[in-house]
Parts: structure tokens; sequence; C-alpha cells
């Protein structure tokens, strides 16, 4: 197990390493060079040269790359001059309201997809699976902005249930004391992983299905009842574990959307804005921040899975 550790962490080290070489190259591939991407096309040559001395852009190209790397390993991500902030400080004010969004959805996510994706593999090929498949191939290929789009439509403009607007506030414990106007972008990123979610549960439930433990359970006399939820979803869990993982990067680029498009106060609402104010500091930081999380993500799916699965062989401990 030990060894299976520490070939997980090297290999999450040399990914880390290649978001940090990406990014360092579209810094200087940035239009002109990155002080006037940040000052704008009107700095001066004395602000320019100003601003390569602080940031360490006069020196040679290496040397660059290396004082880039023991910034971001100091936390220090960039500052943003058109938020007159550092890129570390917008991170941490938005990071426990994303957090919100993103786990609350996917708690939900887990819930109602998991018992849908055994009840589709029970009974399979029968109009319940087909009914619910047509539905999860219509989430899971509808784009997140129109899926919001049609909920505010619906729900807010046509009925007046929910307000089309998400909770405006800068505290994240104030989010959750508006969980009406929580409720749309919520269930909005919910439903498209709902739809994934069950269609991994579904096949994963198939395939323990025919396995060997499931007949011998039922010919021991076991309920059917019994049978799914003793046997078959504990099972059928371990893949779900390492797709959690895997789905960090798409849950996230969800997020993006669902934030702008319910005006939602968080990183990808901030990152819209820098994109559209070509706030590049912002770009660049939040994408190293992505990036880490999601290294981060997928090595904690991978132990979990070779802790809960023992069929997997990781090694000599």
């Amino acid at each position: 197990m030990i060894g299976f550790l520490v070939r997980r962490v090297l290999q999450s080290i040399v990914v880390v390493f290649g978001v940090l070489v990406v990014t360092f190259v579209l810094v200087h591939l940035l239009p002109g060079n990155p002080a006037k991407a940040e000052l704008g096309p009107k700095a001066t040559p004395v602000a320019i040269a100003a601003f390569d001395r602080l940031n360490g852009l006069n020196h040679p190209m290496i040397e660059q790359f290396w004082l880039y790397v023991s910034r971001v390993a100091r936390g220090n991500l960039g500052f943003s001059y058109v938020q007159n902030q550092s890129v570390g400080s917008l991170v941490g004010q938005n990071v426990p309201k994303d957090a919100i969004l993103i786990v609350a959805s996917t708690l939900i996510a887990l819930v109602i997809a998991l018992p849908l994706g055994i009840l589709q593999a029970v009974r399979r090929n029968s109009v319940t699976d087909y009914v619910l498949t047509g539905l999860s191939f219509i989430f899971y290929s509808t784009p997140t902005f129109l899926l919001g789009i049609l909920a505010i439509a619906l729900l807010s403009i046509q009925f007046h249930v929910f307000p089309a607007e998400a909770p405006q506030t800068s505290s994240a414990l104030a989010i959750l004391e508006q969980p009406r106007a929580l409720f749309l972008p919520v269930m909005t990123l919910a439903l498209l992983t709902i739809a994934q979610f069950s269609r991994y549960m579904r096949s994963s439930s198939i395939e323990n299905l025919a396995q060997d433990y499931i007949r011998t359970a039922r010919a021991k006399g076991l309920s059917e009842r019994l049978v799914v939820w003793r046997h078959l979803l504990r099972n059928c869990l371990i893949p779900i574990v390492t797709l959690l993982g895997l789905s960090l990067p798409g849950i996230v680029a969800g997020a993006l959307l669902t934030e702008t498009v319910f005006n939602f106060p968080g990183m990808g609402l901030v990152f819209y804005k820098a994109a559209v104010d070509q706030d590049y500091a912002i770009l660049l930081g939040f994408t190293i921040f992505i990036g880490v999380a999601t290294v981060i993500g997928n090595l904690l799916a991978d132990v979990t899975y070779g802790l809960l699965d023992p069929r997997i062989r990781v090694g000599p401990s």
C-alpha cells in the first residue's frame, strides 16, 4: 500500500509541475508582454520597467520560471491590478461560497442518482429503465447555461416559485440563510451531475448483478431488498468514488457557468468577469488553483479506491 501511495503522490507532483509549466508559458504568450497585458496598452515604459522588476520579468527565462514556481509554492498566485487585490485573497474570499454550491449539488446528485441507477439496473430494459435513460441523456447533453436559463424562465418568471438571482452576499454563511435563492443554482448543477452519476451507477450495478456473490446471497434465501441494499450497493459505490475525483473538473466548469447565469458571487463569476476585463492574473491564478485542486481530488479518489477495494493489488506495504 505504501508503494501505491508513493507512486500516486509522485505522479500528482509531476502533473502539478506540468500545470505550472503550462501557465508559465501562457503568461509569456500574452499579447505584447505580461506588463502591457496587466497595465494596459497605454502603460508608459517607466511603468513597464517597474512592473518587470517587481515580478522578476527582467531575468532570463529559466530564472523567471523558478521564481514563478517559488512564488506559487508560497501561495502567491499573482496580483490583479484591475481588482487591486491579490489573487490569493480573491480565492480565499470566494472558495467557501463555491464549496457550498459544489458540495450541496454533489450530495443531492448522489442521493438521487445512486438509487436511480440501481433501479434502472434491477428493472433493466423495462419502461422505467427506458424513461430514466432518456431523461439522463437529455439532461447530460443539455448545456449548463441553457438549463439554468430554462429554470429561470419556468420557475422564476412564469410561476414565481424561486428567485431568478442567487443570494447576493459576501459571506458564505449568509448564503445558507437564503435557501430559496440558492435552490435554482444548486439544482441546475445537480441535475447535470445526476444524469452522469446515474448512468455510471446503472452500468456498475448491471455488472455486479452478474457476480457470484449476488447469486450466493439469493441462494441463501435473502430477500431482493437485502441483496440490493446490503450487498449490491456496497460494491457499486467503489467505482463512484473514483468517478467523483474524475468528475471534479466538470463539476467546477459547470459551477462556473451556473454562477454566471444566476449571478452567484463565487469564483466562477469572478473568473468570467476577469475574462471580460482581460485580467490575466486572475485567469492564470484561478487556473493554477483549480488544476492543483483537481490533482488532489483525483489523488484522494485513487487512494480511497485502493483502500475500499481489496481486490486491487497496490503493491507491497
